[in-house]
């Protein structure tokens, strides 16, 4: 190690300890590696402040030798945006430590935590006052907070509560040169000039380092009623959307949509998850209603819509849960989805979104033209049916996967398939994973120069060396490089 990374290596345990950094080892391994194992960086080290005025000094530090920074959360995402490069000057920053819930109030509906919080962690903390976070996703034991903002993570809720984005009132961020942006701040309504939190919201940590939020609370769910449809088509499952908005408006709150491909793939890869239903027909559809009233029968409302959808041929059948377990069987498959589909081969993902009125063209048109083009890939869709966001994924044998260059090739054929269809049908080729590394040549190709050049004029103005999370996004430029 030269003595400029020994230098660096002093400096970060003076200002957090020597027990929280890990320089080397295989203490490091598991924070240079994506979940998938699909990327493997280097790293002079990884540190773990424990509180906001060490990571301003860790930025500092970093910055002052032109080190670049990868802000690290629960490293659960899908394109690689935590990963560093490889690189001789990374430093993986975690926040493990700091998980504290600053303040919480029944009264303004709100809760401030510190970023390395879980996001499992804050909805329980919202559940100690009687109140509700309804940021849900499969990863929600293992996902930080602060990942989550600023990945702008979806999830199964967007449908009535929107994405991340909509949940959170005020930030504070450590910026690139070690400053502290205080926005946390817990207000419903400020208008005083721009908006400047949006910034950090969904920019996979290219702008600055997210340490603490303020989020939004709700009167939690007290009545539900959930049922599983059989269909065969997409197209039916948006007529079914329509009823149940004319019917019990914004007591849909989720609606989530698989293959039966998909499912069959959890079945075969994922044994502590049974499949409460037979597989019968190409598609499954997830209706949960909620209430904040208790003791209000929302199966009546639902049941009557279903009929009717099933005396109008829009469904094949119908499973109205009839106990909690039930339905905590039903979700325990959808939130199986990842891992059921990491286990079945060689993933290739995708995170389309397309307005709603296209979303059944979408979905037989890039079937079939991946079908065409790659015979042996197994495709399977889930995903948020009322938000229009349909996760396209191809799976491959990873036999068939060995040659690097192949596989490549095959992802961009693939790719460009399933972007060119989401471009034609007015789309965007990310609803809620991000770019990361995985996206940057596919967020290139597919979007207005004019949008990549903001975004980098933003990114030079704020992180001008180009040292925070860098080749993420769009490629890396700047001082570093």
């Amino acid at each position: 190690m030269s003595d400029s990374f020994q230098d660096a290596l002093a400096g970060l345990a003076a200002i957090i300890g020597d027990k929280h950094v890990f320089a080397s080892g295989p203490d490091q391994e598991p924070y240079v590696v994506d979940w998938r194992g699909r990327y493997h960086g280097r790293a002079v080290a990884v540190v773990k402040p424990g509180s906001t005025a060490e990571v301003a000094s860790v930025v500092k530090c970093c910055a002052d030798r032109r080190l670049a920074i990868v802000p690290q959360g629960g490293n659960t995402g899908m394109c690689g945006a935590a990963t560093p490069d490889d690189g001789p000057g990374n430093v993986v920053v975690r926040l493990d430590r700091m998980r504290a819930v600053r303040d919480i109030s029944a009264l303004a509906n709100t809760i401030t935590v510190e970023a390395g919080c879980i996001l499992a962690e804050v909805q329980n903390a919202a559940r100690s006052v009687d109140r509700y976070f309804p940021l849900s996703l499969g990863a929600e034991g293992s996902c930080q907070i602060g990942g989550n903002i600023s990945t702008n993570a979806g999830g199964t809720a967007v449908l009535r509560y929107g994405p991340t984005r909509d949940l959170v009132l005020g930030l504070e961020v450590v910026l690139p040169d070690g400053r502290v942006f205080n926005g946390l701040r817990a207000l419903r309504k400020d208008n005083t000039g721009y908006a400047l939190k949006q910034l950090f919201i969904g920019a996979e940590g290219t702008l600055g380092i997210i340490t603490a939020a303020v989020l939004k609370l709700f009167a939690p769910p007290r009545s539900s009623a959930l049922a599983l449809l059989k269909l065969q088509g997409v197209g039916q499952a948006l007529d079914i959307l329509q009823r149940l908005r004319g019917a019990v408006g914004d007591r849909l709150g989720s609606l989530e949509i698989m293959s039966r491909p998909q499912i069959e793939a959890i079945a075969a890869t994922v044994p502590h998850v049974a499949i409460p239903f037979e597989l019968t027909t190409p598609w499954y559809l997830i209706v949960e209603l909620t209430d904040t009233l208790a003791g209000i029968d929302l199966d009546e409302p639902l049941a009557t819509v279903l009929a009717e959808a099933m005396e109008a041929g829009l469904a094949e059948d119908v499973i109205l849960a009839s106990n909690l377990a039930q339905a905590k069987a039903i979700w325990a498959v959808r939130h199986s989805v990842s891992e059921g589909n990491k286990r079945s081969g060689y993933v290739v993902s995708h995170d389309s979104v397309v307005p709603l009125e296209r979303q059944a063209a979408f979905v037989t048109n890039v079937e079939a033209r991946i079908k065409a083009a790659v015979p042996h890939a197994n495709v399977v869709m889930h995903g948020h049916i009322g938000d229009g966001n349909i996760h396209v994924i191809a799976l491959i044998d990873r036999a068939r996967c060995q040659d690097p260059a192949a596989t490549s090739a095959l992802v961009a054929e693939i790719n460009e398939i399933v972007d060119d269809e989401t471009a034609a049908q007015g789309g965007a080729i990310s609803a809620e994973h991000g770019i990361g590394i995985t996206n940057r040549g596919r967020l290139a190709r597919v979007t207005d120069p004019l949008d990549i050049d903001l975004m980098r004029d933003i990114k030079r103005l704020l992180d001008p060396n180009g040292l925070m999370n860098p080749g993420k996004i769009f490629a890396a430029r700047g001082v570093r490089q």
